[in-house]
Formats: structure tokens, C-alpha cells, sequence
């Protein structure tokens, strides 16, 4: 993908080997090279933390190992506990903490933002289990739903992508619903939607109106020009079908998120009010409020 296509013709690259992200058992193994000489307290599961650390290189965990060295130096401790690696594992994924002063409005915006997301992760049947919920701001972002796959991944149905995709458009349709308008704090999730629902449209087949076709959109070329000199796969007619199919699955896919959330309106209140006190939500602690709400609602 890096590389000028000229430098790869026959003769000069003989040998072409691929290389995957390491597996959980994997990790766990690089794991055990890096702490050989960190002294680990006895809460720190090597196996749980590769569980956790799906996606990582070989390199991600050395750093992660390093984040948590240095930070069991900084709080004086003696050993590396399970806390100093889910505060590097934190670190690495979401950012540095940042201490940003929000207004009451902005702190309650950001914060009904990020329940939508964690309410359509909780209970959509087919997205990645929710790991954390916090509206203290990291890195760019002002606050943060976390998710974790359970395994690693190789291939994605179209229904995990759909609710995938329900899970980004959540905090813009928690804004819709609570405010009646929506914020500039969307812009990332449909940037990430919309690119989403182009592949899928556009390179996996998954519209019955486009049918199974297999082009070349979304991808995105290295080299400044290279796509100019690519000879195009599709007419003008075929080109405003696909853009009408991605606006309309969107659009679709947006009017579901904002039913749900409609319907599940007190979940929502609920898990708004625990964050703004509380700042940082455990899934078990999401999983306690929304079970709460689905009982009083049942009975």
C-alpha cells in the first residue's frame, strides 16, 4: 500500500510475506518477553490482558508494558498492578487526560452524546461488547464510549456492520432527541459511518439495489494521483446509484438509531445522570442502570 506500484513488478521483489497483528495467544507470549524484568503484583493477568488488548502489534504491547512501568513510578509503588495497565491500556487507546473546562450545557451535551453510543452498544445484538463510558475528556475527543471486541476478528457480517454503524450514529440522535438539533460533536462518527457504508455498498456487496459488485471505492491511494490513472470501474449513472444507496441506508439506519433511543428515552435519562456524577462508567455499572430502567419499565 506504502510502496510505488513500479517498485514491485516481477524480478525485483522475489518474496512477498505477510505479517498479521498477533493473535490473543500471541500476545500473551510478547507479554511474557516484556515483563521479564518488571516486577508484576500478583493481580496482573498476562492472559486477560492480551484478552484485552486485541488489535495491539508487537510493538503496542511494548509500550503498553512501558506506559505501565512508568506509571507505578510515578504513584511510588514497588510492583506494576493491574490498575497501572488499564491506566496505560487507557493512555494508549483513548489519549492523554485532558483538563478541559466544559460549561454546564457542554458537559450535559457531551454527555447525553456519549450514553447514545453506550446505550445502542449495549443493547444492539450484534456490536462489540461496551467496555467503558466516560465523559472526561482524551486526546481529541471529549468524551469516549469504549468497546471491546470478546475474540479476534477476520471477517464482519453485514449485521455487525449495521449495528456498528447504529453505535456511531447514536450520540448525534441522543443530540436530536434531548436538544431537537444536533452538534459538531458528530463529526467524527459520520465521517467513520459514512466511509463504512461506502465499502460495504461499494466494495463487499451488501445492497440488494447495487448488487454484488466489487469496486474500487473508499480505498484510499498513497500516492498523490495514482487513482487519476486508474481507469474507472463505473458509469455516471452507476456512480449516482451508489451515492443515492449510501445516503439512503444512512438515512435508514439514522431513523432506526433515533426510534430506539426514543423508546428507550428513560435509559437514556438515567445513564445521563450517573455519568455527569460519576465521570467514568464501568460496563458493569452501565449494565446495573439500564437492567434497573428495563425492570421499572416492565413492571
Amino acid at each position: 500500500d506504502v510502496l510505488d506500484s513500479a517498485l514491485l513488478r516481477p524480478g525485483r521483489f522475489d518474496r512477498k510475506i505477510t505479517l498479521d497483528r498477533p493473535h490473543k495467544e500471541a500476545r500473551a507470549a510478547i507479554l511474557a518477553v516484556h515483563v521479564r524484568k518488571v516486577p508484576l503484583a500478583n493481580d496482573v493477568d498476562l492472559d486477560q490482558l492480551a484478552a484485552r488488548t486485541i488489535g495491539f502489534s508487537g510493538a503496542d504491547l511494548k509500550n503498553l508494558v512501558n506506559e505501565a512501568a512508568l506509571t507505578a513510578a510515578r504513584e511510588s509503588l514497588h510492583e506494576v498492578n493491574a490498575h497501572c495497565f488499564e491506566l496505560a491500556r487507557d493512555r494508549i487507546i483513548l489519549g492523554e487526560e485532558r483538563d478541559t473546562k466544559l460549561n454546564p450545557q457542554e458537559r450535559e451535551a457531551v454527555a447525553y452524546h456519549e450514553c447514545g453510543h453506550a446505550i445502542m452498544a449495549y443493547y444492539m445484538p450484534n456490536a462489540d461488547p461496551l467496555t467503558k463510558l466516560t465523559i472526561i475528556p482524551h486526546g481529541m475527543a471529549m468524551g469516549v464510549t469504549e468497546q471491546t471486541p470478546k475474540e479476534d476478528h477476520y471477517t464482519y457480517t453485514e449485521s455487525y456492520l449495521k449495528d456498528r454503524i447504529k453505535v456511531m450514529l447514536g450520540g448525534r440522535c441522543s443530540e436530536k432527541l434531548i436538544y431537537g438539533e444536533v452538534s459538531t460533536g458528530a463529526q467524527n462518527d459520520l465521517k467513520e459511518a459514512t466511509a463504512l457504508i461506502r465499502k460495504m455498498i461499494g466494495q463487499w456487496g451488501m445492497s440488494e439495489k447495487i448488487g454484488p459488485l466489487g469496486l474500487n471505492i473508499g480505498e484510499e491511494h498513497v500516492f498523490l494521483g495514482r487513482e487519476m490513472g486508474m481507469p474507472r470501474e463505473f458509469s455516471e449513472k452507476m456512480a449516482e446509484m451508489i451515492d443515492g444507496e449510501i445516503q439512503s441506508q444512512l438515512l435508514a439506519l439514522e431513523k432506526a438509531t433515533l426510534d430506539f433511543l426514543t423508546e428507550h428515552r428513560n435509559q437514556l435519562d438515567a445513564l445521563a445522570k450517573a455519568v455527569l456524577k460519576q465521570e467514568t462508567l464501568s460496563a458493569e455499572d452501565v449494565e446495573e442502570i439500564l437492567r434497573k430502567e428495563d425492570a421499572r419499565k416492565i413492571a
